[in-house]
């Protein structure tokens, strides 16, 4: 069986589209994005009257004088994982000064957008036998899942064990804490009781068995992220690195030995381990870029998974 990874795509449809396509280019049986699948940020398109407008997009401004220069700049937000709405400066600054409005727009943008996305796939993956499977990271609302259980051929993951080809498939896109209070994160010994819950579905030998973590284990080096200062600041401007993942992760892969245990969650730290007998792989994130990272994997039903390939296009 050949599976598909990649994860934190951060609402790039441009990265959504390119894992779509990656089971078609890497004859994959299933594809399974591993969380954080939403965008970060609104970027409003600000009308100055007359056909014009204005935005900044990553600190460059931009003016527009025609539709269509307004629509390419919205499909480059789009591209970088933000929201663009249209709006004049009597409006945005309404917005600003009401938080909880701006988050309802935000909210709508970003369901629209998941809701898109699953169009898309539908559409993209008729026909083709190929699974699909997304669980949403930590960054993600609850509310995507709903959205996601919807589409037809895109299967939610959290929390649930799915057969796959002969193989189980044990998700959840849960974290320990971040500086950032995020969504799905929780402290180490409910998460613990949380893997545990999900690790208990499991019916198939540890041969046969794979772990999709958002989180990665902690100090397996797929966990190594830049050190923060005290004010959320880069320690020694980034060259910093300590170990950020999950103890609670880590025991569950040394108790039950899976062959294989997919994560994601922080972009810097591509690449692979052994815990064991187990694989463990972080294939990263460069969504910013528009760059898709992967991980194509074979599985054979022995206790060692002995081919995989990082990807990255």
């Amino acid at each position: 069986m050949r599976l598909y990874f990649a994860t934190d795509v951060h609402g790039s449809e441009k990265c959504w589209r390119k894992f779509l396509n990656a089971g078609k280019h890497y004859d994959a049986d299933v594809i399974v994005l591993g969380g954080d699948m939403t965008g970060k940020a609104l970027v409003p398109v600000i009308s100055d009257g007359g056909g014009h407008w204005h935005a900044t997009l990553l600190e460059n401004r931009a003016e527009m004088s025609t539709e269509e220069e307004v629509v390419a700049f919205e499909e480059a937000v789009v591209r970088r994982g933000y929201y663009p709405f249209r709006t004049d400066p009597d409006e945005l600054r309404e917005l600003e000064q009401d938080e909880p409005r701006w988050h309802t727009l935000f909210n709508e943008k970003m369901l629209e957008t998941v809701a898109n996305w699953m169009a898309i796939a539908d559409e993209r993956l008729a026909g083709t036998g190929m699974r699909c499977f997304c669980c949403p990271g930590n960054d993600d609302q609850f509310e995507v899942d709903d959205v996601i259980a919807q589409a037809k051929h895109v299967e939610l993951g959290e929390g649930r064990v799915v057969d796959i080809d002969g193989f189980q498939m044990a998700s959840t896109g849960w974290t320990n804490r971040t500086p950032w209070d995020t969504y799905r994160e929780e402290d180490e010994p409910d998460l613990k009781i949380r893997l545990d819950k999900v690790i208990a579905q499991v019916t198939a030998p540890a041969e046969k068995t794979i772990f999709s973590f958002h989180c990665p284990p902690y100090r397996s080096g797929l966990d190594d992220a830049p050190e923060l200062t005290a004010d959320m600041m880069l320690k020694d401007a980034g060259r910093a690195v300590k170990p950020v993942g999950s103890t609670a992760v880590r025991e569950a892969i040394e108790e039950h030995q899976p062959a294989l245990s997919v994560h994601g969650h922080i972009h810097e730290a591509r690449g692979t381990c052994r815990i064991g007998r187990t694989l463990c792989i972080n294939p990263g994130s460069q969504y910013e870029q528009g760059d898709l990272l992967g991980a194509v994997i074979d599985l054979d039903g022995k206790k060692k998974v002995k081919k995989f390939l990082l990807t990255s296009g």
